[in-house]
């Protein structure tokens, strides 16, 4: 994979101000935070608290209700292909057919973003490289369908990847993982983040597998947002202000999170 280009030394995201809104349905509000690039940055936060909606806000999907915003040094806009998504994964059907290779090559043929990219040959490099990165070519040839939710996972990053992104948006990649694949898969964005410059937001339940590896954390909770690293964000006294309620974060023995408190009882690891 490459990396970007040194005119992406200018901020990856500025926002200013910036609030979100379905219609009269307020979201979230007075949002002002700078991601940096090569940043990797975990968005948590309660179900329903407005982490998607802050990725649709970065792809261009849906506009600001107040605010500004910038990405990659210009206003969003629907298909930049110097941003990678992986949406949410869902269950595929252990009978569809389709490769591994060839569900990646869809992110760079025209299917998913709406464009070709380069020659046929140009985007076979893209995808070998892009599978590679991920070590995926022992079962990139076999349908994905059968494959395993880990490796799922790797194929569905593989086509963020194969666009050669300077930005990754992953939509909790993490969920209905278990804990080794939790970590497994942690760990290898971070080390494709690191060797390539990409700026990384990843949304996700639970910091704990995230904890060794994120540089920041921005946290979405009842209309508001915070950010900093995890020890600053995530504290009894910064969400209990985030939620408006009493909240208490504890630690175990081997550092791990967890809040407790109200509404919020049970939902973390789930920041």
């Amino acid at each position: 994979m490459t990396g970007p280009s040194a005119a992406a030394r200018n901020p990856a995201i500025i926002a200013e101000g910036l609030a979100a809104a379905y219609g009269d349905r307020l979201i979230w509000q007075d949002a002002s935070f700078v991601v940096h690039p090569g940043e990797f940055v975990a968005v948590l936060g309660p179900n329903g608290g407005g982490k998607s909606t802050l990725f649709r806000l970065l792809l261009g999907l849906l506009h600001p209700a107040a605010g500004a915003l910038q990405v990659l040094g210009e206003p969003p806009r629907r298909g930049n292909p110097a941003i990678g998504y992986v949406p949410q994964r869902r269950n595929i059907d252990a009978d569809v057919g389709l490769r591994g290779r060839e569900f990646v090559h869809l992110g760079v043929d025209g299917h998913r973003w709406g464009f070709a990219i380069g020659s046929e040959a140009e985007s076979e490099r893209r995808v070998n490289r892009a599978i590679e990165s991920v070590e995926a070519l022992d079962y990139a040839d076999r349908p994905i369908g059968r494959l395993s939710g880990g490796e799922q996972q790797r194929l569905l990053l593989a086509q963020a990847l194969a666009g050669e992104p300077q930005m990754l948006l992953l939509d909790e990649p993490l969920a209905n993982l278990d804990l080794r694949n939790q970590i497994v898969i942690a760990e290898l964005v971070s080390r494709l983040a690191r060797a390539n410059g990409f700026t990384v937001l990843l949304i996700a339940h639970d910091i704990n597998p995230l904890l060794p590896i994120v540089d920041r954390v921005l946290y979405v909770a009842h209309g508001g947002v915070a950010i900093g690293k995890p020890d600053a964000v995530i504290t009894t006294e910064q969400l209990s202000r985030l939620y408006d309620a009493p909240v208490e974060v504890l630690h175990d023995s081997h550092g791990h999170m967890f809040v407790v408190g109200m509404d919020v009882e049970g939902e973390h690891h789930d920041a």
